[in-house]
């Protein structure tokens, strides 16, 4: 069985069915499959969502770790033969994902993720909004936000990840779907990263036995040193995303992550 998905526009249905095809490989993580792409449609896979036991969980993990292993051509980079920007957030909110190839993953991080959503958060307040004092909050993540970005282009956590991992790149838990077949993936913004990113998503929203999840990930792919420490750096993305999309509690809890790295 299948169902339909209508896009924002026909390249932001190519960029999502060319994400799935990029993250579909023998031994990684089952990826929800696409039948048609027609235009701004989007035929998929029909799924049937079950409560997934540890097994599953286990079984995920090592498979998201043999899906990163993959890797990609450098780090910014989109799915093989991809042109120009992704995109990243809801269909019916899209923004932009700058992409283009770095060497090394802090810089890449700083410049296409971080920076960007910085300026976006920026751009988007109202007139009404500037008048109750929302302006002066994005003008302080600004300002908070610049020694984290001379950390990251300083290259001090490159050392984490030895190559590009090939990234589902919003990993949050409602973009994993539980069947009885295992985890399926669906809803990619896939890029060339740091594979803790993945790993730092699902922990962002939480996820069913995640501590499963993370512990047979390691049994593949043993993390660099300092992991822990390393995780509200990964969900500093998907947390400004969710800033600019939604605004809130998330413009303050970008803020304590950017002081947390101060």
């Amino acid at each position: 069985m299948t169902y339909t998905k209508h896009g924002a526009s026909p390249r932001a249905t190519a960029w999502e069915a060319a994400g799935l095809d990029w993250l579909r490989f023998d031994d990684g993580a089952a990826v929800v499959g696409v039948t048609a792409v027609d235009g701004e449609s989007l035929v998929l896979q029909r799924l049937s969502p079950v409560t997934p036991t540890a097994a599953d969980a286990e079984d995920f993990g090592r498979a998201l770790a043999t899906t990163h292993a993959a890797g990609a051509s450098a780090y910014g980079v989109g799915p093989d033969g991809w042109a120009g920007d992704g995109y990243q957030g809801p269909a019916n909110d899209l923004l932009p994902l700058p992409l283009r190839p770095y060497r090394s993953w802090g810089a890449m991080y700083a410049d296409l993720c971080v920076e960007p959503l910085l300026d976006h958060l920026a751009g988007r307040a109202t007139p009404g909004e500037v008048a109750r004092g929302k302006s002066r909050i994005e003008t302080e993540t600004e300002s908070l936000a610049g020694p984290v970005l001379r950390r990251l282009r300083g290259g001090e956590f490159d050392e984490s990840c030895a190559a590009p991992a090939r990234l589902h790149g919003d990993l949050w838990s409602g973009n994993v779907i539980w069947t009885a077949g295992g985890a399926v993936l669906i809803d990619p913004a896939a890029h060339g990263g740091h594979p803790e990113s993945d790993l730092a998503a699902l922990s962002l929203f939480g996820a069913p036995h995640l501590q499963r999840i993370l512990a047979s990930y390691e049994e593949v792919a043993p993390w660099a040193d300092g992991r822990r420490e390393r995780v509200p750096l990964l969900q500093l993305h998907l947390v400004l995303l969710h800033a600019v999309l939604f605004g809130g509690g998330y413009v303050e809890q970008a803020q304590r992550i950017l002081r947390h790295y101060d």
